[in-house]
C-alpha cells in the first residue's frame, strides 16, 4: 500500500468514526495523531527496518498534510 492510499483510509476512518460528524479539519487532525504515535513506536522496535517504517509513516503523515 502506498503512502497516499494510506493515509486516505486513515483520514477516511476518522471522518467516518464519530457519531455526530466532524469536520474535514478535525479528521485530518486525528489521523496526524495517530501517525505521530506510530512513529513514535517505530523506534521501540528493534527487529525490523527501523528506518524504512518510520519513512514510511513520514509519507503517509505527508500524504495527510494534503488533504
Amino acid at each position: 500500500m502506498t503512502a497516499k492510499e494510506k493515509a486516505i483510509i486513515l483520514f477516511t476512518i476518522m471522518y467516518g468514526e464519530f457519531e455526530n460528524g466532524i469536520s474535514h479539519k478535525e479528521a485530518k487532525r486525528c489521523a496526524l495523531i495517530a501517525v505521530d504515535e506510530i512513529m513514535k513506536q517505530c523506534f521501540d522496535y528493534r527487529d525490523i527496518d527501523l528506518q524504512a517504517s518510520y519513512d514510511y509513516w513520514q509519507d503517509v503523515k505527508q500524504e495527510l498534510l494534503k488533504l
